[in-house]
């Protein structure tokens, strides 16, 4: 009876209880995990659509080399980058150092004591179908004197006869009038080509007389009137003993570069003027070479650069850059957002809305070539953030939540916005604003109850 009795009561021990319902099966794998899968998936999403950004990063590389190829196509016809060298005084003299050719020439080179170049630059912006180049047309006046000639080449061994004044000009098509020199009061003709090409790779040059005197020869004062072309680029070399260059122009946005900036230089909305002094003691070549040894007057090259102020191009790349802080961080709002909800968004949505975002870059590339790209960058980022947010109101069925994406993806586009316009403070900006998003993602996931989303064990 007893065990009888005990037996009993085990069965009753086991029997179910009032409401427990033994069909109930214990969560699998995939559901007790479901979020942390969810937070997998997304993240290789993320992963994926930088493949397209990849690709908006090769769009934006040949649309700059068709530009480039319509700058070079503009510039062919009206004249290349220019940079002004001269004048100076070149005299053939027999080489007897060189072997096995008793009447080798070498040359003389004779740089102008006093050089100065007052300028007036006259650009303008030339299009070929949607792209720009800035070109210019100027006006240089050169003036200056040479000191007597001096040298240790032996009389009978220097060619006066066939002296000449040479000047260096990278373009000969950009010049644009019949360049005329007046040495002490007398006209010479330039005609195309330099007898050194080792010195000038383009270039003029005229035959000039040079007059015997006690202190040695003498070429005298000179000016030059010079109607010259170009593309982007325009500089000068500075021969003198003492160099003096003035330039004037209504461009404003000028970009002075090279060896030497303007000692005076002053920058409004009505143009620009830059003054530039270089002395002898700047550079590293004297007053007088030979060709004997390697002969390079470009190592001091200085002068201006007509700037366009809005590269598109190099703006949308780097706005591109950024693009898997806007896709990862919209995504991470996403996730957040079903967490809390308990409601789940398909994966294929997430890949629509990454796509939206994606676009946004096209767009702006396309809009940028037509606009200024601040314009350019607000129509893009408005239309990507309606898109999204009107897709999120439908997902969520609640305009309250597609209101509070589409706010927080006004403040990223912004955000990315002032990180592009700021290029000095670029990486403190984008690091303190990383700072910030991080502060605020931890803050808002300390709301998430982890543990309630595994379910039962």
């Amino acid at each position: 009876m007893e065990h009888q009795h005990l037996a009993n009561a085990g069965q009753e021990s086991h029997s179910p209880a009032p409401g427990e319902d033994f069909s109930k099966e214990k969560p699998s794998f995939i559901k007790r995990y479901a979020y942390a899968i969810k937070a997998f998936t997304i993240f290789v999403l993320v992963n994926l659509l930088l493949i397209p950004t990849h690709q908006i990063m090769n769009l934006i590389q040949e649309r700059e080399q068709r530009s480039d190829e319509a700058t070079t196509e503009i510039s062919s016809k009206w004249g290349g980058s220019q940079t002004f060298t001269g004048p100076i005084i070149i005299i053939p003299f027999i080489d007897t150092s060189a072997r096995g050719a008793a009447n080798h020439r070498s040359y003389a080179l004779f740089l102008p004591d006093k050089l100065s170049i007052n300028g007036e630059l006259l650009p303008e912006t030339r299009h070929r179908g949607i792209y720009q180049t800035a070109v210019y047309s100027s006006h240089l006046q050169i003036s200056g004197n040479f000191a007597a000639i001096n040298t240790d080449i032996p009389a009978d061994r220097l060619l006066v006869n066939e002296a000449v004044i040479a000047v260096g000009v990278d373009d000969l098509r950009g010049i644009s009038n019949q360049p005329e020199m007046k040495l002490n009061g007398q006209s010479h003709i330039f005609s195309p080509g330099v007898m050194i090409q080792s010195v000038f790779h383009n270039g003029m040059q005229a035959k000039i007389p040079l007059t015997k005197t006690d202190s040695g020869w003498t070429a005298g004062d000179f000016s030059i009137n010079l109607d010259l072309r170009g593309s982007g680029v325009l500089y000068f070399s500075p021969v003198g003993k003492t160099t003096d260059v003035n330039i004037t122009s209504n461009w404003k946005n000028p970009q002075f570069d090279g060896a030497f900036l303007p000692v005076k230089s002053s920058i409004q909305n009505s143009g620009f003027t830059a003054a530039w002094q270089v002395s002898h003691l700047n550079r590293n070549f004297p007053q007088s070479l030979t060709t004997q040894n390697e002969v390079n007057l470009r190592t001091a090259d200085f002068g201006i650069k007509l700037f366009l102020p809005v590269d598109g191009y190099q703006q949308s790349t780097r706005a591109v850059k950024y693009a898997i802080l806007i896709i990862g961080l919209s995504f991470l709002v996403f996730y957040f957002i079903e967490l809390l909800q308990r409601f789940s968004v398909h994966p294929l949505q997430y890949i629509l809305i990454g796509f939206a975002l994606c676009i946004f870059y096209t767009l702006l590339i396309a809009l940028a070539e037509q606009l200024d790209f601040s314009i350019a960058y607000l129509v893009a980022s408005l239309m990507t953030i309606g898109l999204v947010t009107a897709y999120t109101a439908s997902i969520f069925n609640s305009y309250r939540i597609g209101g509070g994406i589409g706010g927080i993806l006004l403040i990223l586009y912004g955000f990315i916005y002032v990180i592009i316009r700021s290029e000095d403070q670029a990486l403190l900006m984008g690091s303190l604003g990383l700072f910030i998003i991080l502060a605020i993602v931890m803050y808002f996931s300390r709301r998430i109850r982890w543990k309630e989303l595994k379910g039962n064990d």
